[in-house]
């Protein structure tokens, strides 16, 4: 496994319904299978200041907008290796960058303020990211969901993730526990990411148009954090203990 890593690619949304994302499985066949990773529960903390800084400005859509994360494919205990990653979005392009490392080596640092316990680029660049929101940056939300990862049978530089199930919570941020929390989708909704350094095969776009599949908007963090101020305003601003 790859101690750092960086991906350049535009990552299109689209929600389905349990019906099309049947429908797609079946119109996959012979161009699409499950990558490494299959199906995951996937685990991600979102790191963000007291007043939720990186969100707000995230909603606003800006032309360039940026978000720290840990993230691990499946339960992680302290020894096991999770993924910090630092996600920037300029004019549509994603750029993500990875750094590999122990959960416990990774959490003590972005918990308790010290400095990653790694000398590459990346590092230095997640730490230039930290010094520049300051002291308050903390972890503020765990986001979890199942997901089922594609890759192309021809060698094109094309995923396709299928989510369901995303759960959101601000309390237990432990990469080891488990996935509970608020839905963040209905009972019939799957989201569908594509993630290409161009274009789209041409079986999917004919997908997408038989079916009225249209291309969407949508931040699985910054809908959580919706979610939240909604209901602190329900709560008349306090929040469930």
């Amino acid at each position: 496994m790859d101690a750092q890593m960086t991906f350049k690619r535009y990552e299109l949304k689209y929600m389905l319904t349990r019906r099309q994302a049947a429908l797609l499985k079946a119109a996959m066949a012979g161009h699409m299978e499950l990558d490494r990773f299959g199906h995951s529960s996937i685990r991600n903390i979102y790191l963000d200041t007291d007043s939720f800084r990186l969100v707000r400005r995230s909603i606003e859509k800006p032309l360039y907008k940026e978000k720290l994360r840990v993230r691990a494919y499946g339960r992680a205990d302290r020894e096991d290796a999770v993924f910090v990653e630092l996600k920037k979005k300029f004019e549509s392009v994603v750029y993500k960058r990875r750094l590999t490392l122990p959960n416990r080596e990774a959490m003590d640092a972005l918990e308790g303020g010290g400095p990653l316990p790694a000398i590459w680029q990346i590092a230095r660049e997640i730490q230039a990211f930290r010094d520049f929101y300051g002291p308050s940056l903390k972890p503020a939300m765990f986001l979890s969901y199942e997901r089922e990862a594609y890759y192309p049978t021809d060698g094109e530089d094309f995923r396709l993730t299928l989510d369901e199930r995303i759960l959101w919570r601000t309390d237990h941020m432990d990469l080891s526990a488990g996935c509970f929390g608020t839905p963040l989708l209905g009972a019939d909704q799957v989201l569908m990411e594509l993630k290409t350094p161009g274009g789209i095969p041409l079986w999917m776009v004919d997908f997408l148009s038989a079916n009225g599949i249209r291309k969407i908007s949508f931040s699985k963090y910054g809908a959580a954090y919706r979610q939240l101020m909604a209901a602190d305003n329900v709560m008349g601003g306090r929040r469930c203990a």
